[in-house]
């Protein structure tokens, strides 16, 4: 604690910025298979480390409607 600010050079140990595209489909692909109940021990450390749980909160919200939907749907085509 020297009393400096960091700066861009106390940025070398982070990871470099991923693709917007690459975490959406990391959190649909991670939803999913929560969904699904299935899903391994590593790549749900992977998941944790990449993803931000706005994202999970949204996307499974968006999987729920769409769910529920097409339940609806499958009932009304079969009644």
């Amino acid at each position: 604690m020297n009393g400096q600010v960091p700066g861009p050079e106390d940025d070398a140990g982070r990871q470099p910025a991923r693709p917007p595209g690459q975490s959406l489909l990391r959190t649909l692909l991670a939803v999913a298979w929560a969904i699904l109940g299935v899903r391994k021990g590593s790549e749900y450390a992977k998941d944790f480390a990449h993803i931000t749980p706005l994202h999970v909160i949204i996307v499974g919200l968006v999987a729920i409607v769409g769910l529920v939907l097409a339940l609806i749907l499958l009932v009304q085509l079969v009644v």
